[in-house]
């Protein structure tokens, strides 16, 4: 992990974003004819805990649209976590009066294809303006700067457990393999990269008991044969789960890990 600070000569101004301010977030109040709420202190509307898509970035009347991973969440005890298109960051949120101030701020330094050209800038720019006004209207927030500048953003729901296509990210298995539980017939469904598999699937709090897997016969490349075998290795037992907005992570009972994400 590095400071923003350290993230490449085309992205030095990412610094600012170590000193990042905004309105707090944490309470709301407003005028109900506008039909949204200006967060201020007082009102019973809150955006922590809550895990807000970036969809855009307007900057000088110019709009940006958001890479799909690109996001903020403060949880209710001041942790930041988030992701500027490319480069996910860390922080801690302090809030004090009608500001709050994000402290040891860390991003990673990646290079990555399909983000905007500077789009992780004009978003850590915009975040670092250190006026902004919160403005929360349904699923949606909207972060103002004095010169209006504004960040828009949609909250998104946890993918659940049961009834999501889980694609496995890790191992990796080219986008192959998937795992579907059924809460209704108790069963889970999917790949493992090459074979169908089946299984009864009981689901308690934390923890999944698999069953034997029913898979089908076929033969493919050894590196694939080899993944399946890893993913085997969670059935017939009991594995430990946990989901994290649209991420899983399963973990077998000798320790191995098994992750996955919510498939659009």
């Amino acid at each position: 992990m590095n400071t923003l600070g350290t993230l490449g000569k085309d992205k030095k101004r990412l610094a600012a974003v170590a000193t990042l301010t905004l309105l707090p977030l944490a309470v709301a109040c407003g005028s109900e004819d506008a039909g949204s709420d200006t967060v201020g202190s007082g009102a019973s509307a809150s955006v922590t805990g809550a895990h807000w898509a970036v969809d855009e970035v307007t900057v000088d009347g110019k709009k940006s649209a958001a890479p799909s991973n690109a996001y903020v969440r403060i949880a209710d005890g001041g942790a930041v976590k988030g992701n500027l298109g490319c480069n996910g960051f860390g922080a801690e949120a302090a809030f004090t009066d009608s500001k709050v101030t994000f402290d040891k701020v860390q991003a990673t330094e990646m290079a990555c294809e399909g983000v905007p050209p500077n789009f992780e800038v004009s978003l850590a720019r915009t975040l670092s303006d250190g006026n902004l006004t919160a403005e929360v209207d349904g699923d949606k927030l909207t972060l103002t700067t004095t010169d209006g500048d504004r960040v828009a953003l949609t909250k998104e729901k946890a993918a659940p457990l049961a009834g999501t296509k889980w694609a496995i990210t890790s191992p990796d298995t080219d986008g192959k393999a998937h795992l579907t539980f059924d809460e209704k017939t108790g069963l889970v469904n999917g790949s493992l990269g090459c074979n169908k598999v089946r299984a009864e699937a009981t689901v308690r709090d934390g923890s999944i008991t698999l069953g034997t897997a029913s898979t089908t016969r076929m033969m493919c490349d050894t590196s694939l044969m080899n993944t399946e075998k890893t993913l085997l290795g969670l059935f017939d037992g009991t594995v430990k789960y946990r989901v994290d907005h649209r991420t899983l992570v399963l973990t077998s009972e000798n320790g191995e890990r098994v992750n996955a994400s919510a498939a659009e």
